[in-house]
């Protein structure tokens, strides 16, 4: 058996590492999104964090815009030989993009990594601008992807195929100031829209790829920040709609959920009978109305395809602190607003 440590990250905005040419910009240079650090503290702190994890595959969340970018860091920051990827999205940054250490002898040497380009609008119509009625009212939205998802099968020494499709779905932050009943308004429209795309991940990629004769009997991974948690918050209640449970799936076709990793590790017996969710959380931030409110929240996931002997996606794993049990925000502040997860996967 054949296993493999895959690291999903949301990283923060890796675009301002680097300069218009794909370069990284100088060490002392003040990050755009970040301006009490610099460069070269991102660049070593986000090295550091992956360093430590030691991850055979890492999908990469608010990645470069470039091959060239994220294959720079990789080559120059991160120890070992990689190969990357990333999906290009026209008129959009942040991509989603993945990297996978060859110097191991755990992926096949000739091919092992495939690379499926879901811009491409012949090849992948899902993921192109999408009509649906999200309230089932009759009124048609029209709605698109605002980074097209990653989908890539990577090829193993034993000859093993797996599959992942990385995802960054729409923020349901609002960090303007806005009265109360605007407010609202853009609630709701960013959960129809999150909504909306999980929906159309599920009904025209997820169901076709899990019944699909070529593509049902190869694991599937689908990961990402997908910005939801389990459950119906006030605004997703106004819509009856989560949209991480949509991309799960639904009860009357249980062969085609999708199971949750870190739902089966990082909760006791107790909180996994009784769906007491409060103590998982990927990332952390303050309310920007009442500023001395902390809010955690469980927005990143990593779900399996359950085509393959169980359990083989084990030891879930959010790194809130790391291997030394330092607190990843005290020994790595300026890595990520983002916790990492890790999965070990056995083919």
């Amino acid at each position: 058996m054949e296993k493999l440590n895959v690291l999903l990250w949301n990283m923060e905005w890796m675009n301002d590492l680097f300069d218009s040419s794909g370069t990284f910009r100088p060490d002392d240079a003040v990050p755009q999104h970040a301006p009490d650090t610099t460069v070269r503290t991102r660049r070593t702190q986000l090295s550091g964090v992956i360093a430590e994890i030691d991850p055979d595959v890492v999908i990469v969340v608010e990645g470069p815009n470039t091959d060239k970018e994220l294959q720079l860091f990789f080559d120059t920051d991160i120890t070992g030989t990689w190969i990357t990827k990333v999906q290009p999205t026209k008129g959009s940054s942040q991509l989603v993009g993945c990297a996978i250490r060859t110097d191991r002898g755990k992926f096949d040497a000739a091919n092992p990594l495939k690379f499926f380009d879901t811009a491409n609008k012949d090849q992948f119509p899902e993921f192109q601008p999408f009509d649906i009625d999200t309230e089932d009212d009759g009124v048609i939205e029209r709605y698109r992807f605002e980074r097209s998802p990653l989908y890539v099968e990577l090829r193993t020494a034993g000859g093993h195929s797996v599959r992942f499709l990385g995802l960054h779905l729409k923020s349901k932050g609002i960090f303007d100031a806005y009265e109360w009943s605007k407010w609202w308004e853009v609630a709701d429209a960013n959960r129809r829209k999150l909504l909306a795309q999980a929906t159309q991940i599920r009904l025209n990629f997820l169901n076709k790829y899990l019944l699909n004769e070529d593509t049902r009997n190869i694991p599937l991974i689908v990961c990402g920040d997908i910005n939801d948690g389990p459950g119906l918050d006030a605004s997703e209640k106004r819509i009856l709609g989560s949209g991480i449970e949509r991309l799960m799936g639904t009860v009357w076709y249980p062969a085609l959920c999708l199971g949750n990793a870190l739902f089966d590790y990082c909760l006791t017996p107790a909180d996994r009978l009784n769906l007491r969710f409060e103590k998982i959380y990927t990332t952390s931030f303050r309310d920007p109305i009442f500023n001395n409110t902390w809010h955690k929240e469980w927005i990143d996931h990593v779900l399996y395809s359950r085509n393959r002997p169980q359990p083989w996606v084990t030891s879930a794993r959010i790194y809130t602190e790391m291997p030394d049990g330092r607190k990843i925000w005290d020994k790595y502040p300026h890595a990520s607003d983002h916790m990492p997860v890790s999965v070990e996967i056995s083919l």
